[in-house]
């Protein structure tokens, strides 16, 4: 299983959907879809994103946007 840094990961913890961005000691660093403030997850905690977990996180960033919700 390969969570190179620019992938996208489901943090199996919280079920979030996140970009790799680094590593920090054991830790990987991941920022939501979209941006915003990175998280760490342990890397057994994340697997790759599906296609369609991309998809939904995608849209779900797009409904917020056209919400008013992040900027």
């Amino acid at each position: 299983m390969s969570l190179t840094v620019g992938s996208y990961v489901v943090d199996i913890r919280s079920g979030r959907v996140g970009r790799v961005m680094g590593h920090v000691g054991p830790c990987l660093q991941l920022r939501p879809f979209g941006g915003g403030r990175e998280w760490e997850c342990p890397p057994d905690g994340a697997r790759p994103a599906t296609d369609a977990e991309r998809l939904s996180a995608a849209t779900a960033y797009a409904n917020a946007r056209s919400r008013g919700e992040v900027p």
